[in-house]
């Protein structure tokens, strides 16, 4: 048998045309892996710009008709076409507040519970139980708030506030009114329910991504849960706490069926929060298929886009924060 022996750079000849097939082959790839995302970017930039577009050119018979005072007064009166978006502004900060007052500290005591008390076997069972009130929709809630819980307070919560604060300078008109139930409270303790398992999850997340050499240290030292807590896991997790925070916020703000449900769709605005309200999305969701006339859905698009630019806002204040957040951390 004769072996054939190829000269080394006859073997490199051979080698070359199916190495350049294969660099070829890859930078094709990655090329097009490039202009993919780069299409995906920019569609999503699109989309943005044509709802802005759209909310504006829709908006703007109402604006320019009303002018500032669509911001300014509370009247909504479609058989005079007189229309101000200020109590549905109002309720939509309210009701948000409120839930986000009590959402955060539940959550983020959740969070804690279940990073660095909660035993093991028990860990599991709660976390699914708080990420299955994500998966329930907005329209069970409102049934729930409508015929089981507003009944609840109405017996309940809202009686003993009354009765409670009714004396004190301040706070009587805060908890004035008869109990009806339904009420911007309501509305705003459904919210918490609902923004609860965002700021719990990733308040959860952001804690166990702590490193457990940091804790370990803290303990070390002689600390005790509370004090690891409180000066090495959130210190070193404030800006995902922060994230989820936002984000809870946005979905508050935005959150329609629910709400309707039990605020009382009144176009008013009370220093109480017992008394009936409404918001921004529940207006929309209330009144837009029985809009006639060019200038009632002008109005109701303009709420569209107040409510866009309070989201955008609120988004753009909490990643400053982030940033700011980020710079003391670095520096």
């Amino acid at each position: 048998m004769i072996e054939m022996v190829l000269p080394a750079g006859a073997a490199v000849a051979l080698e070359s045309p199916s190495r350049s097939r294969r660099l070829s082959r890859l930078r094709t790839g990655d090329a097009l892996f490039r202009a993919l995302a780069r299409a995906a970017a920019l569609a999503v930039l699109a989309v943005l710009a044509g709802v802005i577009l759209a909310l504006v050119a829709g908006a703007l018979p109402a604006l320019t008709t009303f002018r500032l005072d669509f911001l300014t007064s509370q009247r909504w009166n479609p058989v005079t076409e007189q229309f101000g978006a200020l109590a549905p502004i109002y309720g939509t900060l309210v009701t948000s507040l409120i839930a986000m007052v009590i959402a955060v500290p539940v959550g983020l005591l959740i969070a804690m519970f279940l990073t660095e008390l909660c035993p093991l076997w028990l860990r599991r069972p709660i976390g699914i139980a708080v990420e299955l009130l994500a998966g329930i929709p907005s329209i069970i809630y409102g049934i729930w708030g409508l015929f089981v819980f507003a009944p609840f307070l109405q017996r309940t919560l809202q009686p003993a506030l009354i009765q409670l604060f009714g004396h004190v300078p301040g706070l009587n008109a805060l908890f004035a009114g008869p109990p009806y139930g339904i009420g911007m409270l309501t509305a705003g303790l459904i919210l918490a329910v609902m923004v609860l398992p965002f700021v719990t999850s990733i308040s959860r997340d952001v804690f166990e991504a702590v490193p457990p050499v940091l804790k370990e240290a803290a303990y070390g030292l002689g600390c005790t849960t509370w004090e690891v807590v409180r000066n090495v896991v959130v210190p070193y997790a404030r800006v995902g706490i922060i994230g989820g925070i936002m984000l809870g916020l946005g979905r508050a703000l935005g959150e329609t069926m629910a709400v309707t449900f039990v605020i009382g769709n009144a176009h008013r605005i009370s220093g109480s929060i017992l008394a009936p309200g409404t918001t921004i999305s529940a207006t929309i969701a209330n009144e837009f298929t029985e809009a006639v006339g060019d200038l009632y859905t002008s109005s109701l698009i303009a709420l569209g886009l107040i409510l866009f630019v309070i989201t955008f806002i609120v988004l753009a204040v909490a990643r400053y924060l982030l940033l700011r957040l980020e710079r003391r951390i670095g520096g």
